[in-house]
């Protein structure tokens, strides 16, 4: 069976800091480009950023170049989403997901992975 499994979600202040992170099992992780998706309340989930372990490469939606950083522990099937800097419009629930395929660019703007994670809610406030 196929799980993504996030975590590290929570509330925090204008400004500070947290780390998320998705386990990944019942696949061959460095064969899929793993990504977090946003969906903040009343709006359509969209792409934060996405990576592929095996290629070394990865995808930064505009929003969060600079503020996130992504990376991954192919011994752990770990991928994990450093966010700093945080401002309210991060709010919202991030979804962990991973596409068959190793080019982020691709799986960032298809929008349309092939397993999805539970999700975990952020909560960003003053």
């Amino acid at each position: 069976e196929v799980q993504l499994v996030e975590s590290g979600g929570g509330l925090v202040q204008v400004g500070g800091s947290l780390r998320l992170s998705c386990t990944v099992s019942g696949i061959t992780f460095d064969d899929y480009t793993i990504g977090w998706f946003h969906q903040a309340p009343g709006k359509q989930r969209e792409g934060v950023s996405c990576i592929s372990s095996s290629e070394r490469t990865t995808f930064y939606g505009d929003s969060v170049l600079g503020r996130f950083t992504i990376s991954s522990d192919s011994a752990t099937n770990t991928v994990y989403l450093q966010m700093n800097s945080l401002k309210p419009e991060d709010t919202g629930v991030y979804y962990c997901a991973a596409d068959n395929l190793p080019v982020p660019k691709i799986s960032y703007h298809n929008n349309r992975p092939d397993y999805w994670g539970q999700g975990t809610q952020v909560t960003v406030s003053s």
